[in-house]
C-alpha cells in the first residue's frame, strides 16, 4: 500500500508519524499545489490531506486511489459525489481538539480582560521601577464570576467552554443558529438575547447558511459596550470591515480572533489598522494545534487506515 502525504506541513514538523512506516510505503509533501496533485497521487492507494481540493480533475488518473483522508473535521474541499462515483471512502477527523481550542478561548478571553500585554509592557518599559505605589491603577479589569457568558454553537467545544466558563462562576447561555433542539442542562435563548445580555460572547459553530455574516454591524450594535468577543469557529462568521467598524466606534470593549476570513490574512484586511492590544487580539489559526491536538489527530488517522485496511480484507 501507498500512502501520500498532500501537505504535511499543516501538521507540523514535531509530530511524530513514524507509525506509518508500518502501513507500507509512505511519501510525503510538504504543500501541494492544485496542478501538482495528479502526478503525486497517481498511484496512491491512500492520500492524507489538509486543505487540498480533491475532485476529478485533481485525483481522475489515480486509478488505485481507495481512501481520502483529512486532518481536520471540514471537509468543503472534497468533492463527494465524485468520490461515491469512483468508489473511493474518505474519513475526516472530530473531536480532537476540544480541550485545546477551550483553553485557548480562556486564553484569549484573559489576555483581553486582564490587559495582560499592558501590564507587561509597563513593567518591562521600566514605568514600574521607583513607582510612587506598589499597585498600578490606570487599567482595571473585571472579573469572570458574576458575567453572563454566551457561546454561538453548542457542540463538543462549547460545551467544554460553558463548563469551564461556570467553574469560574459565569452565567452561561447559548443560542443555536440553526435552531436546533434545546440541549438539557444548558440554558438555550434566541441570537437577540444572547448578544443583549452577555458580557462575553464566544462563537464555536461551524460555517454554514446560518452562520456566514452573523455577526455583522446589526450584531455588534445589540451587544454591550462593555462587552467581549471571541471567535474560535470559523472567519467568515464574523464580518471584518463591521468588527472593525464596533471596536473603532467603541460598541464593544474587545475582541479575538483565531480564524479570519482569509488566511494567512489579507493585507488589505481592515482589522490591521488595529493596534491596541487591549482592544483587539488575533492569533493565526493556532486555538486547535496544541502538540497534544496535533498528535490525536494523526494517531486517529492512523487508526482510520488500519481499520479500513480490516475492512478490506474481510471484503
Amino acid at each position: 500500500m501507498k500512502i501520500v502525504f498532500l501537505d504535511v506541513k499543516t501538521i507540523g514538523d514535531d509530530i511524530d508519524l513514524s507509525s506509518y512506516d508500518a502501513l507500507g510505503e509512505v511519501v510525503k509533501y510538504g504543500f501541494t499545489k492544485s496542478e501538482e496533485v495528479p502526478d503525486r497521487v497517481r498511484d496512491a492507494d491512500v492520500i492524507i490531506l489538509n486543505k487540498v481540493q480533491i475532485n476529478e480533475q485533481t485525483i481522475g488518473e489515480a486509478e488505485k486511489l481507495k481512501l481520502v483522508c483529512v486532518t481536520a473535521t471540514g471537509t468543503n474541499n472534497l468533492d463527494k459525489e465524485y468520490l461515491e462515483k469512483r468508489g473511493i471512502a474518505w474519513r475526516n477527523v472530530a473531536g480532537y481538539s476540544t480541550e485545546t481550542v477551550a483553553q485557548h478561548t480562556f486564553a484569549m478571553l484573559l489576555y483581553l480582560l486582564e490587559k495582560m500585554r499592558y501590564y507587561d509592557d509597563y513593567v518591562k518599559e521600566e514605568r514600574y521601577v521607583n513607582d510612587t505605589i506598589f499597585t498600578h491603577f490606570a487599567e482595571h479589569f473585571h472579573e469572570i464570576s458574576g458575567k453572563t457568558w454566551g457561546i454561538i454553537g453548542l457542540g463538543n467545544i462549547g460545551r467544554r467552554v460553558a463548563g469551564i466558563a461556570e467553574a469560574f462562576g459565569a452565567k452561561v447561555i447559548y443560542c443555536s443558529p440553526s435552531g436546533a433542539a434545546p440541549q438539557e442542562g444548558y440554558h438555550q435563548v434566541d441570537f437577540e438575547t444572547l448578544l443583549g445580555e452577555s458580557d462575553i460572547v464566544s462563537v464555536h459553530a461551524p460555517l454554514n447558511e446560518y452562520t456566514e455574516g452573523l455577526m455583522d454591524a446589526e450584531a455588534f450594535r445589540k451587544m454591550k459596550k462593555s462587552s467581549i468577543f471571541l471567535n474560535l469557529g470559523r472567519g467568515p462568521i464574523v464580518r471584518e470591515q463591521d468588527l472593525c467598524d464596533a471596536l473603532e466606534n467603541e460598541e464593544i470593549a474587545a475582541a479575538g480572533l483565531d480564524v479570519l476570513c482569509k488566511e494567512p490574512m489579507s493585507e488589505n484586511n481592515p482589522l490591521l489598522k488595529i493596534k491596541d492590544s487591549r482592544k483587539l487580539l488575533i492569533t493565526p489559526h493556532v486555538a486547535w494545534a496544541s502538540v497534544e491536538a496535533r498528535t490525536k489527530l494523526m494517531n486517529i488517522i492512523l487508526g482510520q487506515i488500519r481499520e479500513w485496511q480490516n475492512e478490506m480484507e474481510i471484503r
